[in-house]
């Protein structure tokens, strides 16, 4: 796992981070809030891994920034602080666990296994388009950052058709088959309806090939970090 750690004290943060990457995770580590922040808005993350009292940005004001711009990522927080609020306030914010110090590395290593099943089991009812965008087979949804996305019938019998056929051309006989039920309708306007659901996304993964069809290319995690 990608794993972010922010952690403001020296000793532990390299036990930490040793101990991880001795399980094999990869760990990318910070001292301050803002720091982190800024390194979540440019990259994806497997888990972040916080303390509560940082320096210029805590550990509950930064899951809270995130929230805001629609980043959310698995979350452990690590903190001395037994103050029930703030255990309240992270679970509110969307933390997956709470770690009290001093703590066994072992036991962060096993709490860190279970999310790691748990994103596992979703990952098969789940078909990842991208490092933001993920498509729910079963509730038959599309979610940007864990949101649901507002869709037509007919861009989500798209996203559906090209979501199947991961890393393979869909014709437009099959988009005329399968979302517009043989209709006789010409090539340009299955382009334009396309074109109209592409402009919504935030983030465009959608491969047009001029004149073929279109594809989603199968993303493989580990190779676009």
């Amino acid at each position: 796992m990608k794993i972010l750690l922010l952690e403001d004290e020296l000793m532990l943060r390299s036990s930490i981070e040793e101990y991880l990457e001795a399980l094999g995770h990869k760990v990318i580590a910070f001292g301050n809030g803002e720091e982190a922040y800024e390194a979540i808005k440019k990259d994806a993350f497997d888990l972040l891994l916080l303390d509560i009292n940082i320096p210029k940005m805590s550990g509950l004001n930064l899951l809270k920034a995130l929230n805001e711009i629609e980043h959310a990522f698995p979350t452990i927080f690590i903190s001395a602080n037994v103050d029930i609020d703030d255990i309240s306030q992270a679970f509110e914010l969307g933390a997956s666990d709470y770690l009290k110090k001093p703590f066994h590395l072992k036991e962060l290593g096993l709490r860190i296994d279970k999310i790691k099943k748990e994103s596992a089991i979703k990952n098969l009812k789940h078909i990842i388009l991208n490092s933001k965008y993920v498509f729910s087979k079963e509730e038959q949804m599309l979610f940007y950052n864990n949101n649901v996305q507002v869709l037509t019938k007919k861009q989500l019998q798209i996203v559906t058709l090209l979501s199947e056929n991961m890393g393979v051309v869909v014709d437009f006989e099959k988009f005329r088959t399968y979302v517009w039920n043989d209709e006789p309708i010409d090539n340009a306007s299955i382009r334009a309806e396309i074109s109209r659901f592409r402009k919504l996304l935030k983030e465009d993964f959608i491969i047009n090939l001029k004149g073929v069809g279109y594809k989603i290319e199968k993303y493989f995690p580990e190779k676009n970090r």
